[in-house]
Formats: structure tokens, sequence, C-alpha cells
């Protein structure tokens, strides 16, 4: 029977653990490596940006105007006009061979359309098989023949429109992806990397047979959990710090909030997610096992149910309430407001919250589910 909690004990067991861990390179280089590098690729890989839309031109009418269209549509930014075509059959070769993402059909009586105020259509034809691709492509032609329409609207009447909007973006002025990414990865990358290495450790300790000595042994389970949580809680809070700096410093992701309050809302996340890493270690008693199980539990609903790649609200109701079990739903939530609006803890208080459940939740699991006995 063991004794009363005892630190010495508790230290004893991290002692252990961060030997092991120096003896094993693989463990060493998933802690601190594979962090860093899926940040790198996920980073670069992953943006809602688009930039650079090939296009081609049909130019029936071959106007001033319809150059004057052509042009602004160059220098929008947007699109990159690659291909001037002379008649539409060559749309859909092009396209098929994913030439090009959009093609802009200019009718032959578009100057003397446009010239007589009766109107002139202009026809956009998007490449839909990547349905949001196309939206985004669409919206952005769409308001490029908006903005031309506005200025001959103007240079007819030389006069001012009635209304006029200014639009100001808050938070992310520069509405690009990269912003929203690098912060929703400090979430991902953590929640899947530390259940990853503790999902390792008990199953180990099986594996080599070195359990048995642990059983011999008054220590406690409390003090064996908490003593192997130990290293890896150390080691999750310098991943948060490698992250967050290189996200500053290689993506040039603002930061606008308080450091310490993202530490310590970290502390609770990590130890959440430690804590059920261990509780699959100790559930499946195999090193191979525990880690699928792990890939699996944390992975996939991190990235997919967490609001990183899909937004919640247009999930179906089923999905919308499976989320609410995704510790990097609010996590997410926590990076997100810290990085880009520089919010506190009186904002962050129902996630600050959370992250407690979720570290209480975890240690609870892996102490209720690992047993000294040997079977």
């Amino acid at each position: 029977m063991a004794d009363v909690f005892s630190l010495s004990r508790l230290l004893a067991i991290a002692r252990k653990e961060v030997i092991q861990l120096r003896r094993d390179p693989r463990s060493l280089l998933l802690a601190f490596a594979v962090p860093v590098l899926l940040l790198i690729i996920f980073g670069y890989a992953i943006t809602w940006d688009i930039r650079s839309i090939s296009m081609a031109v049909l130019d029936g009418d071959n106007s001033a105007r319809s150059r004057e269209l052509v042009d602004h549509f160059r220098s929008s930014g947007y699109f990159d006009i690659t291909h001037r075509i002379d008649s539409p059959g060559e749309i859909s070769e092009l396209m098929n061979r994913d030439a090009i993402a959009v093609a802009i059909v200019i009718p032959p009586d578009f100057a003397k359309n446009l010239d007589s105020r009766r109107g002139a259509e202009v026809q956009a034809i998007v490449d839909g098989s990547d349905a949001n691709t196309a939206t985004i492509v669409l919206a952005y032609a769409q308001a490029v023949v908006l903005s031309y329409s506005t200025d001959v609207q103007l240079r007819g009447r030389t006069v001012r429109l009635p209304v006029t909007a200014r639009s100001r973006v808050w938070y992310n002025e520069e509405l690009a992806s990269r912003n929203m990414i690098v912060p929703g990865l400090v979430a991902v990358i953590m929640m899947i990397i530390a259940a990853m290495l503790t999902s390792l450790t008990i199953a180990r300790e099986w594996e080599r047979g070195t359990m048995e000595q642990l059983a011999s042994t008054p220590v406690s389970r409390v003090e064996i959990i908490l003593g192997k949580m130990l290293p890896y809680v150390g080691i999750g809070l310098i991943d948060i710090m490698m992250i967050t700096t290189l996200g500053i410093m290689m993506f040039h992701v603002p930061f606008r909030g308080n450091p310490f309050l993202l530490l310590i809302l970290s502390f609770f996340f990590v130890v959440g997610a430690l804590g059920l890493g261990i509780f699959i270690s100790a559930a499946t008693r195999s090193q191979v096992l525990a880690t699928q199980v792990a890939m699996v539990v944390t992975y996939l609903p991190s990235l997919l149910l967490s609001g990183f790649m899909f937004s919640i609200d247009a999930m179906p109701r089923p999905l919308q309430a499976l989320t609410y079990l995704v510790p990097a739903r609010y996590y997410l939530v926590v990076t997100r407001g810290i990085f880009l609006k520089g919010v506190g803890i009186e904002v962050l208080r129902v996630q600050g919250l959370l992250m407690i459940v979720f570290a209480a939740i975890g240690l609870g699991l892996a102490v209720f589910r690992f047993r000294k006995e040997i079977a």
C-alpha cells in the first residue's frame, strides 16, 4: 500500500522519465523537431489566399472600352491574363488542362452598348471543379467589373455617387490567411504532439518489462502519473514558445496579447492533452496501438472539428454539437484572441475555465485507467 503523497517520489519518477527521454532520440525528435516541421509545412501549405488567378480573355469587341476593362482585371492584383483567345471553344480546352481558372468573354457590341447607356454585359466562365476557389474567383471578377462600372458612371456624369462605402478591417488588416492559420496551428500541433508523447510512456514500461519494478515500489498511481507527466509539461511549454516565436519571425504573424497569459492557459491545455495520452497508453499497453489511437483521437478532431479548417457554423447540427467535446476548439479561441486581438482573461475567462476542466479530466482519466497490478 502506498504511503501518503510524497514529492520526493514524484520527482524521482520525473527524473527517471527524463533519463529515458535522453536515451531515446526518437522521442526527443518527436518532442522538438516535429512541431517545428509541422508548423513550417502546414504554415506554407495551408492557405486560403488566392492570388495570380490564371485568366483567358476573349475580346470580341477589341475597342478602347474593352481594353480598359481588361486593364482593370490586370491591375487588380488578383488576375494574370495568361491567354488571349479567339473562339469560345478554346475555353473548354484550357480549363480541361487546368491552364486557366476563369475566362472573360467580351461581346462584339460592348463599347457600343456602353456608350449608348443601355448597359453592356460581360460573361465570366469559371472552373467550378473546386467550388470554394470558384466562389472566390467569381466574387473577385464581380468586384472588378463593379469597379469598372463605377468609373464609367463617374466619368460620364461627373458627379459623386450618392453613397460610398469605406471599409476597415480590424485584427487582420491584410486579410492574410497565415494570420489565422499560424495561431490555429499552435492548438492543433500541441494537441497532437502532447498526446503522442505521453501515449508511449506507460505502454513502453509494459513492453520493456519495467512496470514490474514500479509495481513493487510504494509509489502511488498519482505519483507515477504526475511524475511521468512533469517532464512533458516542460517540453510542451517549450514547444509552444518555439512555435510562437517561429510564427512571429517566419510568417510575420502579429502578437498583440500577453505572452504570460498564453503560457498559463497553454499549461492547462498541455496537461489535459498529456493526461489524455497517458490514458490511451494505459488502456492499450502497446506503443504501436497507442500511437495510432492517439493520432485518430487528437489529429482528426483538432484539424476538422475545432474550427481551424472549416467554420463550425457551416457544419451540420450533429457535428456542431460534437465540436463542444473537442478541447482544441476552445484553445483555438485563446490563441487567435491573444495573437490577433490582444484580449485578456476578462474575455477568455470561459475558455480558461474550460482549459482547467480539460486538464482535470485528462488527469482524472489517466489516474483512473492506470493500474500497477500485473495482469
